[in-house]
Parts: structure tokens; C-alpha cells; sequence
């Protein structure tokens, strides 16, 4: 699921729910820079990457901090695109348009380290 964030932190109601429902769910927040090539980019990688790998197990927050900055300085962005994996812990930075597939894959806890 892809949703353009709104102001308000729903991600301890989500975690809550899914500890109930025993799921491992995704919880995850991409920051871009209005609709840059990178942007662009780093938006496709992530949602093909979530459709193989979290399919029906992730919600994805899009925000952009041309339009939401608030956002962005209340998780500290300094760099665009950011991809933040929020849930499950530990919370995840990853920087880069995202084509790095592996080095993704490894930041999301889906692939070991080695």
C-alpha cells in the first residue's frame, strides 16, 4: 500500500495493531525532493522492491519536503532521497535513489548480512 503522507504519527497505532494480529508488517516512509529524476527513481525501486518482497506486508508513506518540510525536520532528513524503515525495529536510514537492490534488501532486514 502507497500513501502520500499527512501530518500525524500513525505508526504506533499500526504497530500496536499488528503486535495484536502477530504480522510482520513494514512500515516504511521514502522523503523525495519534488519529482526529480533521483526522486522519481528511488520511488519506482521501493515499490518494486516492496511488491516481490513485502507484498500485502508494508505500508509505504511517499513525502515530499518541498510540500510536507515539517516532516522532514521532525525525522531529520538532511539528504533526499531518504528511505526510513519505521517498523519493524530497529528503525533504518537508507540513502540513494534505492537501485542498489541488494544493499536495500540487506538495510530492510531482508537479506542477511554477510
Amino acid at each position: 500500500m502507497v500513501k502520500t503522507a499527512r501530518a500525524g504519527n500513525a505508526t504506533a497505532a499500526i504497530g500496536a495493531s499488528l503486535a495484536r494480529s502477530g504480522r510482520s508488517q513494514y512500515v516504511l516512509r521514502l522523503y523525495v525532493a519534488g519529482t526529480t529524476p533521483r526522486s522519481t527513481r528511488a520511488v519506482a525501486n521501493i515499490k518494486k522492491i516492496c511488491e516481490e518482497h513485502l507484498k500485502g506486508r508494508y505500508d509505504l508513506q511517499v513525502i515530499d519536503i518541498y510540500q510536507q518540510p515539517v516532516l522532514a525536520e521532525g525525522e531529520q532528513i538532511v539528504a533526499v532521497p531518504t528511505l526510513v524503515k519505521m517498523l519493524p525495529g530497529p528503525l533504518r536510514r537508507i540513502i540513494g535513489d534505492l537501485s542498489d537492490r541488494e544493499r536495500v534488501l540487506i538495510g530492510l532486514d531482508l537479506r542477511p548480512r554477510e
